[in-house]
Formats: structure tokens, C-alpha cells, sequence
């Protein structure tokens, strides 16, 4: 039975939550809408923008956040590691004591365990989980492909238009990703899928280290979150059981319903 105890962690994707007025953001890249040039070259071009993501199978980092969800500011640091296909651990990490909250998925199927409040939602689909704590609808293989620089889908490139010299639109699956050119390469800018886009900066390596998210509903930003990695491991070996969840004795259960409410885009209820 759900209990009437608010869970005061729930909310709070990473251990900071400011609730005053952020200062302005800058506003994320502008892609192309518009209709473009022929490009014939799509196929290649794709192919060479993710080249260093399309076999990441595996992949741990330390994401540093800021950003806001709604009214909510957030800010902190979120451990991450990823498997294909559709496995996913997210920590919460607080500065100091245990985790603000522990997220393992796998499939359909995610439990979300608050230390802190000794609560735990288990069975919920984790699109809907990341969702109910930070306004962004991924799943584990979304967000895997996102923080790694391949955009949003794992589909095959369908065509493509050329926007100036520099920039490239090309349809993959039921989105689009941006190509910029940088010298000789073709570089992955972004890319959008219904009301999601995400976009990439500062790289290095071939990869992006910044990865900024953004959705949107009625033509407002419903989250604007960016991702600062660091500490990344590509195609390391994952223990199984990193992600699956190790539920606390006497935690007490915690509905969906209840996260979603407590959450940055709903409206707590007084216990």
C-alpha cells in the first residue's frame, strides 16, 4: 500500500536542488527546418559522424548536471553506466553520505531505491522514471546513444539534405540528426526526435564532452538539461549485477503516481 509519506528525494535528480530563478541559459543551436540541397553523400556522411559511437556497447561516466526541469533548478553529479541492449545504473551522488537515489534497469522493467527516504518503485517502465525525476522521456538505449554522440536513434540513415557548406539534415528512423562539418570530417551536431533534441559541443577525442537535452511541450521547454562528462569508459566489461537492484530491507513502496507528483514537473501534495 502506498504510503502518505512524501518522499523528500524523489524529486531531486542530482544532491542540489536550487528552487530560486536560474540565470538565462543560452538558447540551444538552431538546426535546420527548412528544405535543403540534395546531399547523395548522406549515407557516408552519417557513417562517418558515428563512427566512434555505433559499437559503444558498454559505457560508464561521471556526469556532472545542471540545467532545470520545469520551475525546478537542478544541479549535482549523477554516476552512469550503460548496456546494450536496454540496460542502465544511475546514482545520484550526494557530497557526502549514501546516494540521493540508485536507478538500475533492464528492458521494460526499472527500480528506483531513495536511500535517503528509504523508499523504492520497482516494476516501472524507466523512460518513465527519468522522466518523473528530471521532464526527459529516454530509455536506457535513448539515453546510452545520446550521452554517447549518436543522437536518438539506432535506425539506419534514409536520406539526407545539405543546409550551406557546413551543415546536413539527415533522416534516421522517425527523427533527424545534424551533421556539421569540421574540416574534413562530418561531426554529429544534434539531433531531434518528437519533442526531444539533443545537442553536442566541446569535443575531444572524436567524442563530445558536453550533451545538452532539451524537451519540449506547447512549444515550451518542458526540461533544459546539460550533461558535462568526464571519467568515460568505452566497451569495458559490466557485471551483470550492476544493474540490478540491491532493495533495502524495509523499504516502503513508492507508486509511480507519487514520484511523478513529487517530481520537478508535478505538484507535491502536503502529506
Amino acid at each position: 500500500m502506498p504510503s502518505n509519506r512524501q518522499p523528500r528525494g524523489a524529486w531531486a535528480l542530482v544532491s542540489l536542488v536550487a528552487l530560486a530563478a536560474a540565470c538565462a541559459r543560452p538558447a540551444p543551436p538552431a538546426f535546420p527546418s527548412g528544405p535543403g540541397l540534395p546531399f547523395p553523400e548522406f549515407a557516408s556522411a552519417y557513417a562517418q559522424a558515428t563512427a566512434s559511437c555505433a559499437r559503444v556497447n558498454t559505457l560508464t561516466a561521471s556526469m556532472a548536471l545542471s540545467g532545470k526541469a520545469g520551475r525546478t533548478k537542478l544541479r549535482g553529479r549523477v554516476d552512469a553506466g550503460f548496456a546494450a541492449p536496454a540496460r542502465v545504473r544511475l546514482e545520484g551522488v550526494a557530497p557526502f553520505g549514501r546516494p540521493v537515489f540508485i536507478l538500475t534497469a533492464s528492458g521494460d522493467s526499472g527500480t528506483l531505491i531513495l536511500p535517503r527516504d528509504d523508499r523504492v518503485l520497482t516494476g516501472a517502465p524507466p523512460a518513465a522514471i527519468v522522466e518523473a525525476l528530471a521532464g526527459v522521456a529516454l530509455t536506457p538505449d535513448m539515453l546510452r546513444r545520446a550521452v554517447s554522440g549518436c543522437g536518438l536513434s539506432g535506425d539506419e540513415p534514409s536520406g539526407g539534405q545539405r543546409h550551406g557548406d557546413d551543415l546536413a539534415a539527415i533522416a534516421v528512423g522517425s527523427g533527424r540528426a545534424y551533421l556539421r562539418r569540421v574540416g574534413d570530417t562530418w561531426q554529429m551536431a544534434g539531433a531531434a526526435r518528437d519533442a526531444l533534441t539533443v545537442s553536442y559541443a566541446e569535443y575531444a577525442n572524436g567524442r563530445p564532452s558536453t550533451v545538452r537535452l532539451v524537451s519540449e511541450t506547447s512549444g515550451r521547454a518542458a526540461a533544459d538539461l546539460t550533461l558535462r562528462l568526464s571519467q568515460i569508459e568505452i566497451n569495458t566489461p559490466l557485471d551483470a549485477k550492476v544493474f540490478e537492484a540491491e532493495v533495502p530491507q524495509g523499504s516502503v513502496p513508492l507508486t509511480l503516481e507519487e514520484l511523478r507528483r513529487a517530481g520537478p514537473l508535478g505538484v507535491p501534495q502536503k502529506p
